[in-house]
């Protein structure tokens, strides 16, 4: 029996987590059944354009798999990325995003976004990407968010900077050459250069 466009649409979200109307341009499905779908109450909407079962059962990181989804080019960084990886105590209330310099930064109203304008290795090295409800999140690793936080002092407090360092040298999430280097991509090797060797 051919299988319907809703019942394949509901494959879909459970397969993707959150689904997106340009999500089902690749199957050659019609916009319209996710509204329908919405009406019907078997699919909720998360945000404009974003989409998921009904009864659902978030996760934690439901707003950065938001993110992720409407800024597929972004990165989370900074106080999003520690909390991410369970590093300090920081709980933004907003998605903090690395985003190039030129790129373009969406207005969106849900999650809401902090964006951050990073260049060269400082945007491209340390990302990794996580698989969050099947949606792939990309996270700066733990040493080059540290590094981050380092270079970021101003912004967000030096204690932010020291709590995760502590933490990560204390707990061995992360190597010492690893934060060497992304000291010196991020040029706060001489920042860091004293805490570092207080470690050592």
């Amino acid at each position: 029996m051919k299988e319907t466009q809703s019942a394949k649409i509901i494959r879909l979200a459970k397969k993707l987590g959150v689904l997106r109307p340009r999500d089902m341009e690749v199957y050659g499905l019609p916009r319209t059944v996710l509204s329908r779908l919405e009406k019907k109450g078997i699919l909720h909407r998360e945000g404009w354009g974003l989409y998921t079962l009904a009864g659902h059962a978030p996760t934690e990181h439901q707003s950065l798999i938001q993110a992720a989804k409407r800024v597929p080019h972004g990165v989370i960084c900074l106080l999003s990325a520690l909390q991410f990886h369970g590093v300090g105590t920081q709980l933004p209330h907003e998605v903090w995003m690395a985003m190039g310099e030129k790129e373009w930064r969406p207005k969106l109203k849900t999650p809401s976004l902090r964006v951050f304008r990073f260049s060269g290795a400082a945007l491209t090295e340390g990302v990794e990407e996580h698989k969050i409800e099947g949606v792939p999140v990309k996270v700066y690793s733990v040493a080059k968010t540290v590094a981050d936080c380092f270079k970021y002092r101003n912004k967000i407090g030096l204690e932010v900077g020291l709590e995760a360092l502590k933490e990560c040298h204390r707990e061995r999430r992360c190597s010492l050459d690893d934060l060497w280097k992304y000291a010196k991509i991020c040029r706060v090797a001489n920042v860091m250069r004293p805490y570092l060797e207080a470690t050592a």
